[in-house]
């Protein structure tokens, strides 16, 4: 699947990711990976999860949104940012914002849920809830670029954001430099662009499969079109996996193409039994998107997973009622 761009932008390198771990080593620290033996056993595999839910932000997003925003001339952090988010990175760019004394403008739909909204309102940047999608977000963001002269700090296709996420693969390597297989969600294609670009460069026999939900799988739709597609958002627990990956997508759509060898989607159970089984045997709330993964290895979606394997554990902003109401049936299945 090594396609090339349909039009000639810089490449985001090995030397980007190299840079952008120096860059943002001030502000996001290096995260645990952990043994799972439940996960092990049931996969005859040896199962590691790499906790990104473990961050200031509760998601892996603050790498990519450091990056970028650390990159900013003077004038620009001084003019001032804004962005576009389904939650996640939109609290990562009001953290780093308020970290660096800039003023931020996050623009959300109204699917984003509660908790998420209440934690970019804790950041104190100013939020702006726009329509019914993140496309629609994405719009009332550049609105706000040509009237303010704001910055738009993208949430996923741009090379800095790339390579902030490509931090997580050099991490993996420093702690299981036989790697065999990395498992992450699939959205927008920041995480597994810089992820895949780390691990591959490295190792080109690493597999890298990205997880996605049924509904309103994007990238996954695009793939399989062979360009990108808008498709309508719908409700799924791993809200954070939705959005549109922008019809005119630079990076991400032909970086996923180069460096994913697989996508899987899950069913909405799968999810849910994921998130319970992280709680259950691990101790953590996760949110939907961060257990997609998990819920693909315990139902079987990834053929042949055996080896080192490394579950990214992207993010656990999860509204507790959510997570109790997803997660309770299976969760009285173990213990009965």
């Amino acid at each position: 699947m090594n396609h090339l761009p349909s039009q000639q932008v810089k490449p985001v390198t090995m030397r980007d990711v190299w840079e952008a771990r120096k860059r943002i080593s001030t502000i996001v620290k290096k995260t645990p990976l952990i043994y799972s033996p439940v996960l092990s056993s049931l996969t005859d595999a040896s199962v590691y999860l790499k906790l990104e839910n473990m961050h200031q932000t509760g998601s892996f997003k603050i790498r990519g949104a450091a990056n970028k925003i650390l990159s900013l001339s003077p004038d620009e952090q001084e003019r001032g940012i804004t962005t576009y988010s389904t939650g996640n990175h939109g609290l990562a760019v009001a953290y780093i914002a308020r970290q660096l004394g800039i003023q931020a403008v996050i623009c959300i739909s109204k699917r984003v849920p509660k908790a998420k909204v209440d934690a970019i309102l804790k950041t104190g940047a100013q939020l702006e809830i726009y329509g019914d999608g993140q496309d629609d977000a994405r719009t009332r963001c550049y609105q706000l670029q040509n009237e303010r002269g704001l910055t738009v700090i993208e949430p996923f296709d741009d090379p800095h954001i790339i390579a902030g996420q490509g931090t997580i693969g050099l991490e993996l390597l420093d702690d299981l430099p036989d790697l065999d297989l990395a498992i992450a969600g699939l959205s927008g294609g920041g995480l597994i662009s810089g992820l895949g670009l780390a691990l591959k460069t490295n190792n080109p026999d690493i597999r890298v499969i990205g997880v996605s939900m049924e509904h309103s799988a994007v990238m996954y739709e695009s793939l399989k079109a062979g360009k990108p597609l808008v498709i309508e958002e719908q409700d799924t627990l791993a809200d954070s996996l939705s959005g549109g990956i922008g019809k005119d997508n630079k990076y991400t759509f032909y970086m996923v193409q180069q460096y994913m060898d697989e996508a899987v989607l899950v069913p909405e159970e799968a999810i849910a039994e994921g998130m319970a089984c992280i709680f259950e045997k691990h101790r953590m709330v996760v949110e939907g998107a961060a257990a997609v993964g998990v819920g693909a290895l315990l139902n079987k979606k990834i053929t042949k997973p055996g080896g080192r394997i490394a579950v990214v554990l992207t993010g656990c902003n999860v509204d507790l009622a959510v997570h109790l109401k997803a997660t309770s049936p299976f969760i009285r299945l173990q213990l009965n």
